[in-house]
């Protein structure tokens, strides 16, 4: 499993993506379709049409590393699309579930406190 900051932040691609692509094939769909620079940080996900192969490109601090995982039997969970449909935020712990193929419909969340956002002045 991946050990992962709790701070970052986890950016699943709205649609499937072709898992031939590599470095520049999937940097390119970060900038050019999400709008965002791998190198400020966070993790990107991808899955295949099939959503038997999931791809996690993140920025090390010196170059892009890329991390998969192919199923030989299943497939891995879509969470719900974002309104902009580009992307759909996710968290560490769904991240989790998700490469451990638990069901996120059947899943019962506790409450917990969310600290407020405070803007920058």
């Amino acid at each position: 499993m991946l050990a992962l900051n709790p701070a970052i932040r986890i950016y699943l691609h709205a649609e499937p993506v072709d898992a031939r692509k590599s470095f520049d094939g999937l940097f390119g769909l970060v900038k050019n379709e999400l709008g965002l620079d791998l190198r400020h940080g966070g993790l990107f996900m991808f899955l295949n049409k099939r959503r038997n192969r999931v791809k996690l490109m993140y920025w090390d601090g010196d170059g892009i590393a890329i991390w998969m995982k192919r199923l030989e039997r299943g497939c891995f969970q879509r969470p719900l699309r974002s309104p902009d449909g580009k992307h759909v935020i996710v968290e560490r712990s769904e991240l989790h579930s998700i490469l451990s193929g638990i069901e996120l419909t059947t899943v019962k969340r506790r409450l917990r406190y969310v600290a407020p956002v405070v803007p920058n002045v």
